[in-house]
């Protein structure tokens, strides 16, 4: 079984010790990723600003895979604050609108206090 390590260049992989995405047997796994915008390591204020963040990020290591948004079959939320969820939907609808991946979200605390929302996804690369 051969594995593909995807990295952002977080500086967080690193110190933790993990990998933004694995690839296995035509399958994509992404980590959990949070609204930082990565070139500037800044975080915005607002949920559905964060969400975006997260998946543009999490749309550039599928793609780094030979997968897309559309091929995600499973997505998980984790907010810390439940009421910030619904201004999220349309972000997520947006994203995933064809691909209507099972989903789950589920309310927890986060590493920082400043990240409101953090998304994690399965896909499978296209054959």
């Amino acid at each position: 079984m051969v594995h593909h390590h995807i990295s952002t260049g977080s500086r967080f992989e690193s110190q933790i010790g993990y990998s933004r995405a694995v690839v296995c047997d035509g399958w994509v796994f992404v980590a959990g990723t949070t609204g930082y915008d990565y070139a500037t390591m800044t975080m915005p204020a607002r949920v559905e600003d964060q969400c975006a963040n997260a998946l543009k990020t999490i749309g550039e290591a599928l793609e780094k895979a030979g997968a897309r948004l559309d091929d995600v079959v499973r997505v998980r939320y984790i907010l810390p604050d439940k009421d910030d969820w619904p201004a999220c939907w349309p972000v997520t609808s947006a994203a995933f609108t064809k691909a209507r991946p099972a989903a789950t979200m589920l309310v927890a605390g986060l590493q920082d206090p400043e990240m409101k929302i953090e998304i994690e996804v399965t896909a499978r690369v296209p054959e």
